[in-house]
């Protein structure tokens, strides 16, 4: 079976690219054109969002460096042990909004230190789950369509990513 899906897994984008040569043959369309063209209109969107991915990789080099990050942790401590949300995860509530890679680093780091099997650790996975990185998909989403008021847009994601936070500790507090 496991060669099956192996075959399956090495063989699907060469035959969805057959697929589409003879699709584009037999509706007479000079495919490597529309490719070339796809791939310029690719190029234009990337260098439209250029500059808002150069915005969000600074601002979170700015954040994991000056150590405003541990600052706000410390701050809100007693507020996360009245509400028996364990601190150690804070980092990657902070992170996990603005960047993938650096909530990611977090996750890492809070699963070598606590372990996976540990509440601790469950919050974490259940966290990287169910969240988004929610400053870098709306920047990437209204950029290309270009929108430009994404006020309510940010809160809205912001209150799920904290639904989504407070849910994954509650659930991983009754099922553990």
């Amino acid at each position: 079976m496991t060669n099956v899906i192996n075959y399956i897994s090495g063989a699907a984008i060469p035959v969805i690219i057959v697929l589409i040569i003879i699709y584009g043959l037999k509706e007479r369309v000079k495919v490597f054109d529309a490719f070339l063209d796809g791939a310029k209109d690719g190029i234009e969107i990337v260098f439209k969002m250029l500059p808002t991915l150069i915005g969000i990789f600074l601002a979170v080099g700015l954040l994991r460096s000056s150590g405003i990050i541990d600052f706000i942790v410390n701050l809100i401590t007693p507020l996360t042990n009245l509400l028996e949300i364990p601190s150690q995860i804070m980092p990657l509530a902070i992170l996990r909004p603005i960047s993938g890679s650096a909530s990611m680093a977090v996750a890492v780091d809070i699963m070598q230190n606590y372990g996976v099997d540990t509440l601790t650790g469950l919050i974490t996975s259940t966290i990287m789950g169910s969240t988004e990185t929610t400053f870098y998909t709306i920047a990437i989403y209204t950029s290309c369509v270009g929108i430009k008021k994404t006020r309510w847009i940010l809160l809205a994601a912001l209150a799920a990513d904290v639904a989504g936070m407070v849910a994954s500790t509650v659930i991983c507090r009754i099922l553990a």
